[in-house]
């Protein structure tokens, strides 16, 4: 039972980690039996089947785009999304920004790191982030709020390593707050950890675990 995976992770959560249930790929009558239960936070990674699930599900759910989105979806999804956790250029956060406004709202977003060995998958470095912040454009979007980061582990059964990528993840969260985000008490958000490996993400600091097969089952 779905209802049943939730209770049972959400007892184990710290007060300071949020869950988010990934549903991507999964009926709505299964993100239904999540709402019943309890559940309010859901991730989806691709906008088309965002757009059609927010279309039918009850509208006090907090959508959470995870996947890598590209500019000219972003509109789609700009009038209701709660948090966009993959943004990695300033491109992307430029035209989340103009959507917002259009929208007449704030967008809150993670910047998304490259922290895993693994060459697939996207992400800035710390100096990229540093350049992104500083920027003029970026200075400029007021619809906007960088609210923490986001990051990936590497897909290996090596848990030394995970751990490692984990705290990588941290210090640059920690990094940006020093230099950057002091006075925002806003930017608080790490979202690392996904099934397989969200007890260690949490061990290093995680506040955001992004967990689908273990609420819904495999693919």
């Amino acid at each position: 039972m779905i209802a049943d995976r939730i209770k049972e992770i959400t007892s184990t959560l710290p007060a300071t980690v949020s869950l988010i249930a990934v549903s991507k790929t999964k009926p709505v009558r299964d993100l239904q039996e999540a709402y019943d239960s309890g559940q309010r936070a859901f991730g989806e990674n691709k906008v088309q089947e965002l757009v059609d699930k927010y279309e039918v599900l009850p509208k006090d759910i907090e959508w959470h785009l995870i996947g890598h989105l590209q500019t000219n979806k972003v509109k789609y999804i700009a009038p209701f999304v709660h948090l966009i956790h993959a943004v990695d250029s300033l491109k992307l956060l430029v035209e989340i920004n103009k959507q917002a406004e259009k929208n007449e709202r704030s967008i809150d977003v993670l910047l998304q790191f490259h922290i895993a060995q693994e060459e697939t998958k996207f992400g800035l470095s710390l100096g990229e982030a540093q350049e992104l912040i500083e920027s003029e454009a970026f200075q400029s979007c007021q619809n906007i709020r960088v609210v923490g980061v986001m990051g990936m582990a590497s897909f290996v059964e090596d848990e030394q390593q995970v751990r490692r990528e984990f705290q990588a993840l941290k210090s640059i969260f920690d990094e940006l707050h020093e230099s950057n985000f002091k006075d925002q008490s806003y930017f608080k958000e790490i979202s690392m950890g996904m099934s397989g490996d969200c007890q260690i993400a949490m061990e290093e600091g995680s506040t955001m675990i992004r967990v689908g097969s273990s609420i819904f089952g495999g693919r």
